[in-house]
């Protein structure tokens, strides 16, 4: 079972990879974005680290719901309001549980998953986050490293693609080619799962 404890881990390695991670998010961003993803994903989940050092929920759901706030609060452009949306619903499908199986988080994370398509009007095959967010939910009821090898492909296979959604739609073909940098750093938070879970 997950508890508030697990969530945290996901949180603080998510931060660590996108430390790690934030260069190459503006490299792919550079072309066919505003070349800001890194730095504004590093700022927002450092700003998550923060808060739950020092507000320390005790609940899954609460530990989401307060990430997702900071997100939204720190992460400027298209990502805080995603990023933010994605956490924050999922923590609110998680509701009052002290303890959460894996089952419960994928059906949860749906959720999230849903209401960010409905915020960005994103559909599978349009070059956003949600190429790697869909699988990697279809494959979490089977386990994490799954989910992780769903998230991975899914955000390798937005490179030919045209973008139709976001700030890269405004390229048309030029957006052809390149990796979507939203797709990649779900990936990153995707993976991070795995790391909690291995800790």
């Amino acid at each position: 079972m997950l508890d508030a404890d697990f969530f945290r881990r996901w949180m603080r390695a998510t931060a660590a990879s996108v430390d790690r991670e934030a260069e190459r998010l503006t490299a792919l961003d550079s072309p066919i974005g505003d070349a800001d993803h890194g730095s504004n994903l590093q700022r927002g989940f450092r700003d998550v680290v923060t808060a739950l050092e020092k507000d320390a929920p005790d609940t899954p759901g609460a530990v989401l719901t307060l990430a997702g706030r900071r997100l939204i609060s720190t992460v400027g452009g298209a990502s805080g309001p995603l990023y933010g949306t994605l956490l924050r619903r999922t923590g609110k499908a998680l509701a009052d549980a002290s303890e959460v199986g894996r089952e419960q988080l994928a059906e949860a994370l749906r959720e999230g998953v849903d209401a960010v398509r409905t915020l960005g009007g994103a559909a599978p095959g349009d070059k956003t986050m949600i190429d790697a967010l869909v699988p990697a939910v279809d494959a979490l009821g089977e386990s994490f490293a799954a989910a992780r090898t769903a998230a991975e492909e899914g955000a390798e296979a937005t490179t030919p693609l045209q973008a139709r959604k976001g700030r890269a739609s405004y390229l048309g073909e030029r957006s052809i080619g390149h990796q979507d940098p939203g797709a990649t750093s779900a990936a990153l938070l995707v993976a991070a799962l795995e790391e909690a879970a291995d800790e």
